[in-house]
């Protein structure tokens, strides 16, 4: 995206005008299985979800664009609350249409190198979890899914501001925690 279409997408979406897509995938559904490019503390490797839940449940987040405000703010959220999770069982990658070079330095700079940050060219994974901004199809939305073994929803969020994000996805944990 040219700068000033990255200007133009950041005033859209920090001031609300930019319309948010809603989760169509519910608590239930079963979680659309993929692969990505994706990077961890600037170091490259292959994401598989069906991987990731032999291991536990997953936190998988979409978010607009790397190194724009709200998905730094956002970012710098999960990246504090990332060893929490880690208690939990719960692995926590986020996802956006950005390519591997710019997650790679998103991974260390915003994430602080506490999670795994995905490219998802082609914008497909967040079609399958329709996860995609209306007016602007190839940029994620502001979703959040808890996904538990072997591959279901378990509790959604989706709201444009990154704040309440991370609180949500901490209780479905807990709560995923408590109930086994």
């Amino acid at each position: 995206m040219r700068a000033p279409a990255l200007l133009l997408t950041a005033t859209l979406l920090s001031s609300g005008l930019l319309a948010s897509a809603h989760a169509a995938l519910k608590p239930g559904d079963a979680a659309p299985d993929f692969s990505a490019d994706a990077a961890l503390a600037g170091e490259p490797y292959r994401f598989q979800l069906a991987e990731a839940l032999k291991k536990g449940p997953v936190v998988l987040y979409f978010y607009p664009k790397a190194f724009t405000s709200g998905c730094t703010v956002e970012a710098h959220q999960f990246a504090e609350a990332t060893p929490r999770f880690q208690s939990l069982g719960v692995t926590v990658i986020g996802i956006s249409n950005d390519d591997i070079a710019t997650l790679k330095r998103f991974s260390v700079e915003a994430c602080r190198k506490q999670f795994a940050v995905a490219a998802d060219a082609g914008a497909k994974v967040m079609k399958a979890y329709d996860a995609k901004l209306l007016m602007m199809a190839d940029t994620a939305d502001r979703i959040s899914y808890f996904i538990v073994p072997p591959g279901r929803i378990a509790a959604v969020h989706a709201k444009m501001s990154a704040d309440g994000h991370v609180e949500a996805m901490m209780k479905a944990a807990e709560a995923w925690k408590a109930g086994r």
